[in-house]
C-alpha cells in the first residue's frame, strides 16, 4: 500500500501519536464490552488485550502519518489469538471494532477545516485498517496450521467440526479445509470404521498409508468409530479406496457416496456409519452406502430391525443353537439360489433331500410357505436383520 497522500490526515495522525498508550486502553474496553470471547480472561489476560490495542493504534496512525511502520506487531496478535484457542470469528470482530474506533477517533479530533479532507480520504484510512485485519488473519491461519500440525487432538477436533457439524468450532469452514489440506470441492468421501475396542484406530495407519498414494485425507477416532474425509482423485477411486481400506480393516467399514463439496461432510458421515452398520459382524467388510439398499433401511433402523426378525422369526430363535444355525443356514443358502434345492444342496455338501427337509421344516416352525414370493421376501429380509444385528 502507498503512503496517504493528504498533508492534513498525516499532521492529524501524527499530532494523535503521542496518545498511543490512552486509545489502547480505550480501544480494549470497547472490545472487552462488546466481545464475550475477550471477556473470558482465562483464555487473554487484559493487560496483552490493552498491549496488542496499544500496537495496532500505533501501526494504523504511524503508517497514515507517513513513519516506517513493521507487522511484527500485528502478527504477533494474530498468531497469539490462535494459540490461546480464541475464535477466529472474535478476533475479526475485535478488529472490525479497532477499525471503527480509529474512524471515529480521527473525525473527533480533526480540525474544522480539515473534516472534508478527512472525509475524502475515507477509503485510503479504512484500507489500512483491512490491510492489518489481512495479516492478522495470515498470522492467525499460520499459527492456527502450525498446531493442528504438531497437536494430534486439534486435528481431531477439527475434523469433527466437518463430520459433526459443529457450529461453535475456532475456525470457520475455509479455515479448516485449509488446516487439514483439504480443499473444498470435491470430489471426497467420508470413512466410518468400527473400533474394536474402544478409542483405538479401526485403520492402521490409514492416514500416512493414503499419503503414498498422493491422497489426502484427515481423520479421528471416537469411541465407537475411526473416521476420515478422503479427497479422492483421478486414478484414485472407490475401488481403490476399498482395496487399501480392506487391507487394513479391523471390522466392518462404511463409505458415503460421493460428495462434491466438503459441505456435505456431516451428510457423509451418516451415510458411511448407516453402511459401516450394514455390514456384516464380526468381519471387515467395506460397504459403500446404497450398494444394497434394503441392508441400508434395515440398519438405519435397528430397533424396526428387531421387531422385524422376531415377528418372523421368533419360533426358529426359540430352537437349539445346532438347530437354529443349520435351519438359518439352509434357508440363506436356499435364497441365494434363487429356491434352487439342487443348487443349494451343493453348496451346503449335502443331499438335496436334506434341503427339502430342512426347508419343509422351517416352514412349519414360521408359519410359512416359502412357496409364496411375499412369504419367502419377508423370511429373506427377517434373515437380513439378524444378520445385521449380529444375532444369527
Amino acid at each position: 500500500m502507498q503512503a496517504i497522500a493528504d498533508p492534513a490526515v498525516r499532521a492529524l495522525c501524527s499530532r494523535l501519536l503521542p496518545e498511543v498508550g490512552a486509545f489502547g486502553i480505550a480501544m480494549a474496553e470497547r472490545i472487552v464490552t462488546e466481545i464475550p470471547d475477550y471477556a473470558a480472561t482465562d483464555r487473554v489476560s487484559r493487560e496483552e488485550i490493552v498491549a496488542s490495542c496499544t500496537a495496532n493504534v500505533a501501526y494504523v496512525l504511524g503508517y497514515l502519518a507517513g513513519d516506517r511502520v513493521t507487522l511484527e506487531s500485528p502478527r504477533a496478535t494474530g498468531a497469539s489469538r490462535a494459540e490461546e484457542g480464541v475464535p477466529y470469528a472474535s478476533v475479526l470482530q475485535a478488529f472490525r471494532l479497532g477499525g471503527r474506533f480509529i474512524w471515529e477517533l480521527l473525525v473527533e479530533r480533526a480540525e474544522p477545516a480539515a473534516q472534508d479532507r478527512l472525509l475524502r480520504a475515507a477509503a485510503d484510512v479504512w484500507a489500512v485498517s483491512d490491510d492489518l485485519a489481512a495479516h492478522v488473519t495470515d498470522a492467525y491461519r499460520g499459527a492456527l496450521a502450525d498446531k493442528a500440525r504438531r497437536d494430534g487432538q486439534m486435528r481431531a477436533v477439527l475434523v469433527g467440526t466437518l463430520l459433526d457439524g459443529d457450529g461453535n468450532s475456532t475456525a470457520p469452514l475455509w479455515e479448516t479445509s485449509g488446516i487439514l489440506d483439504l480443499d473444498r470441492t470435491g470430489p471426497f468421501v467420508v470413512v466410518s470404521a468400527e473400533c474394536t475396542t474402544p478409542g483405538d484406530e479401526a485403520l492402521d495407519d490409514i492416514e500416512r498409508r493414503l499419503r503414498r498414494s498422493n491422497v489426502t485425507s484427515a481423520w479421528r477416532v471416537d469411541l465407537d468409530h475411526h473416521e476420515g474425509v478422503v479427497a479422492l482423485r483421478l486414478g484414485f477411486g472407490f475401488e481403490e479406496l476399498t482395496v487399501l481400506v480392506g487391507e487394513v480393516a479391523h471390522a466392518r467399514v462404511g463409505v458415503s457416496t460421493e460428495l462434491g463439496r466438503l459441505e456435505e461432510a456431516q451428510e457423509g458421515r451418516r451415510q458411511a456409519r448407516i453402511a459401516c452398520a450394514a455390514g456384516t459382524p464380526g468381519t471387515s467388510e467395506v460397504v459403500r452406502f446404497g450398494t444394497d439398499p434394503l441392508a441400508m433401511l434395515l440398519a438405519s433402523s435397528p430397533e424396526q430391525a428387531r421387531g422385524l426378525a422376531e415377528a418372523v422369526l421368533a419360533p426358529v430363535l426359540a430352537l437349539s443353537a445346532d438347530d437354529r444355525e443349520v435351519l438359518m443356514g439352509t434357508a440363506r443358502a436356499w435364497l441365494a439360489c434363487g429356491g434352487s434345492t439342487s443348487t443349494a444342496a451343493r453348496e451346503l455338501h449335502v443331499h438335496r433331500n436334506t434341503v427339502r427337509y430342512r426347508i419343509r421344516r422351517l416352514e412349519e416352525v414360521t408359519g410359512r410357505d416359502l412357496a409364496r414370493p411375499v412369504d419367502a421376501a419377508q423370511l429373506y429380509v427377517a434373515l437380513e436383520c439378524l444378520r445385521i444385528l449380529g444375532l444369527g
